[in-house]
């Protein structure tokens, strides 16, 4: 028996993640997929030294894709969250800014062909069953990489790809509120009674403005990431309203994350520092990003007294790194039905990584 079993994988960066892709080439049993996954990246261990992993939650994700049979979808993609530090493997959330190297990725593997100068294709996430068109620049027939689009998070630039939600609300919490509420307040011990907006359109978050914690969200990333007292605070909160949003017991999942809030300083709508959920995040997510710019324009969050959100169709939404500029798409009404962000990808690298034949000794 060989000492070890190779699987075919790409490493891609999607916006401003980076991860393991595969397509056919796992174990159909999930808990052994589990372990092949843990093996590549290298978790858990804070470096993920003896795996593909970068040390850090936005460098330890994996996508798996394959074309879909269904009617009326191109593609399905399975997201994977790992973390450096435990042996958690979590499908529960979506990733917004992997879904962006989906079509990078099966372009590369011939897995459908370039529809002309662009191709656009209808995705299903299978986590959270959401759909989304990508749009991708596919000039001669060749996924390009090149371009001047610049997101922040990222250095230099590249081509663009575009993403259109197609039914974000409630992905994961089954509602937009699931509290029921654009606003609680939970009693939390050791600390006192705390304001948040429990909201999720594409990405469960708990929003809390950051003065009620006696924070800014002007701090540095590294300043948060330190503060200890914080994080205790925030766990807290996670924990107790997770209940109400009907999430149950999560302290081993990932999600909610949380985010605190403050008004804008660079001409956006909001500032934020978002936890996910226990690393501040350098940039921001993609859903994550969607989920704050819906609670922007409803008055009543706990982002409605600081958000400048005049426009919807074009709101910038602060972050550590920068911005990140999503359009929101409304009804008649003003309610959310739709929104549109630009992301970039690249493939980093083609080949296989290799998994003890312990764990996994192939198909």
């Amino acid at each position: 028996m060989a000492a070890q079993t190779a699987v075919p994988a790409m490493l891609m960066r999607g916006g401003s993640s980076k991860g393991l892709f595969f397509a056919a080439d796992l174990p159909a049993d999930e808990a052994t997929r589990n372990q092949v996954l843990l093996a590549a990246m290298g978790s858990p261990d804070p470096r993920q030294i003896d795996g593909a992993g970068g040390a850090h939650p936005l460098t330890s994700k994996v996508g798996v894709v394959s074309v879909s049979e269904q009617e009326g979808l191109d593609l399905e993609f399975l997201f994977a969250q790992l973390q450096p530090k435990n042996d958690v493997v979590d499908t529960k959330p979506n990733c917004g800014n992997m879904l962006a190297a989906v079509v990078p990725f099966v372009l590369e593997k011939g897995l459908i062909q370039a529809q002309g100068d662009e191709t656009t294709v209808r995705v299903l996430t299978l986590n959270t069953c959401m759909l989304s068109d990508i749009t991708v620049e596919t000039p001669d027939g060749i996924i390009n990489y090149d371009g001047d689009t610049k997101i922040d998070g990222v250095t230099g630039t590249s081509a663009p790809i575009r993403i259109r939600f197609l039914d974000t609300e409630g992905s994961v919490a089954g509602s937009l509120l699931p509290t029921g509420n654009t606003s609680d307040v939970f009693d939390i011990e050791g600390f006192g009674p705390l304001e948040a907006t429990c909201i999720d359109n594409g990405m469960p978050m708990i929003l809390v403005r950051a003065t009620d914690v006696k924070r800014t969200a002007y701090e540095s990333v590294e300043e948060l990431n330190n503060d200890g007292e914080l994080k205790t605070i925030l766990e807290k909160l996670r924990l107790t309203a997770s209940l109400k949003m009907g999430l149950g017991d999560v302290s081993a999942k990932n999600y909610p994350k949380m985010c605190l809030l403050n008004a804008p300083v660079d001409g956006g709508a909001v500032h934020t520092r978002c936890f996910i959920p226990y690393v501040c995040h350098e940039a921001i997510g993609v859903l994550a990003a969607v989920t704050i710019a819906t609670a922007c324009v409803m008055k009543d969050s706990v982002a409605g007294g600081l958000a400048v959100a005049d426009n919807p169709a074009s709101l910038s939404i602060e972050h550590p790194s920068g911005e990140f500029s999503v359009a929101l798409e409304t009804d008649g009404n003003g309610k959310v039905s739709g929104a549109a962000l630009i992301r970039t990808a690249r493939n980093i690298m083609r080949g296989e990584v290799m998994v003890p034949a312990r764990v996994w000794a192939g198909s």
